[in-house]
């Protein structure tokens, strides 16, 4: 099962950098998601293909008819948040605000019931548990925010589940679909998503692909944005993971929208027995 998803962001939109960090900081730049999320329209329309879109409520607040296309051409419309703030930034009573703003701002463009949620940045991990009771309590069925190996911005050192799983908390349970990874020298790695999409070879990619029998891929609109304006402020690690194979990344994306099937996170979890699957009992 190969799951496709957006995280509608505009190119500035980068985490843990003093330049892009608010909300204030954002209002100076040049927007670009308009053009960036039509090309990505486009081509799923092209290989009719459906697609989860992580959209954060700054974007939806500004590009209302942007939401509303998504949620017409059939995609799934989820929650990214409102402000992009990383999650173990915040108290719980901030991103539970933050939180449900998102929600009730994308129900009342879309007309349709929010049901899924990403973290910015993937940014939960075993000090934020709590993030999944709040989930539960603002009616989030599935969840797509765990990291299932080391991070920058979080992540999950020890996750038992690396594939679509149950996490309990409180005696409430939560749909969960992690990042996928795959396995080199005993160690886990991420390929299907953001810089690693674009620094990886397609064929080695294509070659992992075929080898599970469960991706979760994330894109961006930047990922394909080769004319992006260059954040100076960022370091070289950052730089590189930004832009780097921006040239060759629109190529790329449309060869795996023909050599692969693509389902969206709400059509995976119809099809989905969860009675089988991991449950992962969290504190």
């Amino acid at each position: 099962m190969n799951i496709l998803t957006i995280d509608l962001e505009d190119w500035f939109h980068i985490l843990a950098n003093d330049a892009t960090a608010s909300p204030a900081q954002w209002e100076k730049f040049e927007s670009r998601i308009e053009r960036n999320a039509d090309w990505i329209l486009d081509q799923l329309a092209q290989h009719q293909c459906r697609a989860t879109f992580f959209c954060l409520g700054w974007i939806a607040q500004r590009h209302p008819a942007l939401v509303k296309k998504i949620s017409r051409q059939g995609h799934e419309v989820a929650s990214h948040s409102m402000n992009h703030q990383l999650v173990y930034s915040q108290s719980p009573l901030e991103f539970k605000a933050d939180l449900q703003e998102c929600l009730h701002l994308l129900e009342d463009i879309t007309g349709t019931r929010i049901k899924t949620y990403r973290a910015p940045g993937f940014s939960v991990s075993e000090k934020t548990n709590w993030v999944f009771d709040i989930l539960i309590e603002s009616g989030i069925e599935n969840d797509c925010s765990v990291f299932p190996a080391n991070r920058n911005h979080g992540g999950y050192r020890n996750f038992l589940s690396s594939e679509p799983c149950i996490i309990s908390m409180n005696g409430r349970q939560l749909k969960e679909f992690p990042v996928s990874l795959s396995h080199f020298a005993g160690k886990g790695f991420v390929y299907s998503g953001g810089g690693y999409f674009r620094l990886l070879p397609y064929p080695l990619i294509k070659k992992l692909m075929r080898r599970q029998a469960y991706v979760m891929t994330y894109f961006h609109p930047r990922d394909f944005d080769e004319g992006q304006p260059v954040l100076e402020s960022l370091t070289a690690k950052r730089r590189l993971m930004s832009y780097v194979g921006l040239q060759r990344a629109k190529k790329k994306f449309g060869q795996l929208l023909i050599d692969f099937e693509f389902t969206n996170v709400e059509g995976a979890a119809q099809k989905i027995a969860w009675n089988r699957c991991k449950v992962i009992p969290l504190h």
